[in-house]
């Protein structure tokens, strides 16, 4: 516990607190000096007179020992290799060439985590883990989650170099984290989301906080980023078919009326337009009478889909782009000719035009 007073990972507050828990005080030796976790070194530790605790990732602190000119003893590596395989994280724990035994911390993956990954997966998005963890641990737990892949045993570096090397290869990169040693990740991420239980260092470094600091926060954040996109793409698709269809529908009946364009003056039917007048709309006047009357019928009946959103499924880009076409692309072509055509015909019975 003494080594883990200067470890500021969840890891090392979970060792000091499980102690504490046992009523156990945990309080700095007089006189001590505390070696703070880092991520280049991998283990925390104190010393205090002719003691060297440390407390870290069993491949350091068995090198540590090693390099003390003792060699670890077998049973200190079966302990740690099946901690490892069980989804285990085993820090090795050591009083300067002496090893006194292994922690097991055990991540415990909450209800229900994988399917929200399989939801990512739905969604296009391909997850993957990155830790400190040695790779045993690292596949059991990727393995247990769901997630597609995991870099084990990363160091800030390699988090950023990962990062970038995805966003070489033209992809839109998303990371949660939230130590110290995932803030240059989350700065270099096109989208960096802290927990809020992490440090401040991660918080700084993220675009937003997570204030539940849960990781699959991604799925509502990408959710309703999606939803905002479609909706807006959606009406546009619809207001520019709508358009086109719509003129199409109502000039050749323009034409028609034009004098200019008749073989027989007063005759519409005459115009060398009236071909294209398939919707055989009544008169140039009842025409663009009923284009105004659709386009305020039509603003009235979006106004409810802007306000609520285009719903959205998990689904691939290419396959909702593909739905959204076909139902808004396709249903701004066809409403006017529709519309136009009814309310036409409702206009000529009432002789507005």
């Amino acid at each position: 516990a003494l080594a883990s007073l200067a470890d500021e990972t969840p890891e090392g507050k979970s060792i000091v607190a499980l102690v504490e828990q046992q009523g156990v005080r945990v309080e700095p030796l007089p006189g001590a000096t505390f070696v703070p976790f880092s991520a280049r070194t991998r283990m925390s530790g104190v010393d205090a007179g002719d003691r060297c605790i440390r407390k870290g990732a069993s491949d350091t602190v068995m090198a540590l020992v090693r390099a003390g000119g003792t060699e670890p003893p077998a049973k200190l590596k079966e302990l740690v290799d099946a901690i490892a395989q069980a989804g285990g994280t085993p820090l090795v724990v050591a009083d300067g060439a002496r090893p006194l035994g292994v922690i097991y911390l055990k991540d415990t993956v909450k209800p229900g985590m994988s399917e929200r990954f399989e939801r990512l997966r739905a969604m296009g998005i391909r997850t993957v883990m990155i830790t400190g963890d040695n790779p045993l641990t690292a596949a059991t737990i990727a393995k247990e989650a769901g997630v597609d892949d995991f870099l084990a045993e990363a160091t800030p570096e390699a988090k950023l170099a990962y990062i970038r090397k995805m966003q070489e290869g033209g992809r839109l990169v998303a990371m949660t984290g939230d130590g110290t040693n995932d803030a240059p990740a989350l700065a270099q991420a096109d989208v960096g989301v802290a927990m809020n239980t992490g440090t401040q260092a991660a918080k700084e470094a993220g675009n937003m906080v997570d204030l539940d600091s849960d990781p699959t926060k991604l799925i509502e954040v990408v959710e309703i980023g999606k939803q905002l996109l479609m909706t807006r793409g959606a009406l546009t698709t619809f207001s520019i078919a709508n358009d086109v269809a719509k003129y199409f529908s109502i000039l050749p009946a323009i034409f028609t009326g034009l004098v200019a364009f008749q073989t027989t003056a007063g005759e519409p039917s005459s115009s060398a337009f009236w071909s294209l007048n398939v919707m055989r709309l009544g008169s140039p006047g009842s025409a663009i009478l009923s284009a105004v009357i659709f386009n305020a019928l039509v603003i009235i009946a979006l106004v409810p889909l802007a306000l609520r959103g285009v719903s959205y499924r998990p689904l691939p880009a290419s396959a909702l782009l593909s739905r959204n076409l076909l139902v808004y692309g396709a249903g701004g072509v066809v409403a006017p000719f529709v519309a136009i055509k009814l309310i036409d015909v409702v206009v000529r019975a009432l002789h507005l035009a």
